[in-house]
């Protein structure tokens, strides 16, 4: 589904509402913006840490004797699942 839109003074470029519910895209969401040839690409961004940060607080088990940097491990899954 094609659409043309306008690019704004700052590189704006507002998505249309259909195309945004279609892939549940709402307000803040996060995307990737990718390039290829003479194409700009827009994926919904679905980070895999925060199945992982779901997974493991949802586990019941006994106390870690340590601390654990969630923030770092979701930092780390993404780094490593999205951006390679």
């Amino acid at each position: 589904m094609e659409k043309k839109v306008t690019v704004g003074p700052k590189g704006q470029v507002f998505i249309p509402k259909d195309i945004r519910d279609k892939i549940g895209i709402k307000e803040y969401s996060e995307v990737i913006v990718d390039s290829s040839d003479d194409s700009v690409i827009i994926k919904k961004l679905i980070p895999e840490s925060v199945t992982y940060v779901n997974y493991y607080s949802a586990t019941y088990s006994k106390k870690l004797n340590r601390k654990v940097d969630i923030k770092k491990i979701t930092e780390e899954q993404y780094e490593r699942n999205i951006l390679g």
